[in-house]
């Protein structure tokens, strides 16, 4: 059983009935869900990942102290820690007293914080240039069961919806990186017999094409183990996971596999070139990655943003 539909089981037989027997009178300020750090959360959790930090449990968020006091928040937390110890086989972990749960009573405002660097969702313009994806990405990930003061929702959906010029800025920086990296460098290290330098050439590409496919798809990429499993889950990318994964593999001293790999590259940058097109992301005709790279930066709007290094959010 994944930890997501643990989670849920768990929370129904146990939590809500907690929930609705001793705390009905702050039910209206509390939202229950399964999100965080951790593969469960993406539902990529199996035999191997549980070996540690898997358990039944979920989380119970709370608005602020002058909501919800301190001692509410107590009084919950204990009831919590008192819930069954096992659950269909599944042990649960200890709390801890001084706080970083994945489980249990956590603040709306604590959890964001932790996640992204911010309570509110109200990121700066640095900040969304600068926080990786997976950090996006675990603030956004698995279910909310239900969210009734409506808070943490709220601030899930602003993360969710990425300012457009800073899409494009992502974009446009991965784009020049998949040309510099793909279209032009890794040939010449090639030829140059520098293979430990062709396959970083090929890694780059690779992790800069993921980025692109999963801003293209409107979706944060996770933390980088993952993002084979997530890229799965994204509909009619099958071709270009096995192109991607083929590049990764392979000696690249063999004639054979260096045309296939050269074609992998081709392959990807023309489905990627026609991904912008059909979203009117680049107006460029040419066939390298590297004029669209400069087309998508030139359609962000504001000129502060489409000024900065076109690396600057990476």
């Amino acid at each position: 059983m994944k930890g997501l539909e643990l989670s849920k089981k768990y929370f129904e037989e146990y939590g809500k009935p907690m929930l609705n027997g001793e705390f009905s009178e702050i039910l209206k300020y509390i939202a229950v869900g399964f999100v965080g750090s951790g593969s469960d959360r993406y539902g990529f959790d199996d035999e191997i990942s549980r070996d540690h930090d898997f358990e039944a449990g979920f989380c119970i968020f709370l608005p602020s102290e002058d909501i919800v006091d301190r001692r509410t928040a107590f009084l919950l937390e204990r009831a919590y820690s008192k819930l069954p110890k096992e659950f269909l086989g599944v042990k649960r972990e200890n709390l801890s007293p001084v706080g970083g749960n994945r489980n249990g009573v956590i603040r709306t405002e604590d959890f964001y914080l932790s996640a992204i660097g911010e309570k509110n969702g109200n990121l700066s313009e640095d900040m969304w240039l600068t926080l990786p994806d997976y950090a996006l990405a675990e603030a956004t990930n698995g279910e909310i069961f239900f969210d009734n003061y409506g808070e943490f929702t709220k601030i899930r959906e602003k993360i969710k919806n990425m300012p457009t010029d800073i899409k494009l800025k992502r974009l446009a920086g991965n784009i020049l990186l998949m040309a510099q990296s793909g279209q032009y460098n890794y040939l010449r290290t090639v030829k140059h017999n520098e293979f430990e330098a062709a396959q970083l050439c090929l890694n780059e590409f690779v992790n800069a094409s993921l980025k692109v496919v999963f801003l293209l798809n409107n979706k944060y990429m996770p933390y980088y183990k993952w993002s084979f499993r997530a890229l799965k889950q994204i509909e009619n990318t099958e071709e270009i996971y096995e192109n991607l994964s083929f590049l990764l593999i392979g000696d690249n001293k063999d004639k054979d596999i260096l045309r296939k790999k050269e074609s992998a590259i081709e392959f990807i940058a023309r489905e990627v070139i026609k991904s912008l097109a059909e979203k009117g992301y680049s107006t460029a005709t040419e066939n390298e990655l590297e004029a669209h790279a400069y087309s998508v930066n030139s359609q962000i709007k504001d000129s502060n943003i489409r000024n900065k290094n076109i690396f600057c959010a990476i």
